[in-house]
């Protein structure tokens, strides 16, 4: 079966179990940020400022989506 292979890059909350921050992104973790909207483009510039403090190092995960 081939499917398509997407990621996305996920901020865990340090503080709230099950919380966290996820945004596409390719196999390395760069995100297009002129792609996303103008709230989802903040949340990640916020997450990407306060790791360590209030969210852990983003980890790149592989999706497997079926295909349309």
């Amino acid at each position: 079966m081939n499917h398509a292979l997407n990621y996305e890059i996920r901020f865990q909350s340090l503080f709230e179990a099950g919380r966290a921050l996820t945004f596409p992104c390719d196999a390395k973790g760069r995100v297009q940020m002129d792609d996303l909207s103008e709230a989802a483009r903040n949340n990640y510039l916020y997450a990407r400022a306060v790791i360590g403090r209030e969210y852990a190092a983003p980890a790149v995960l592989e999706l497997q989506c079926e295909p349309n």
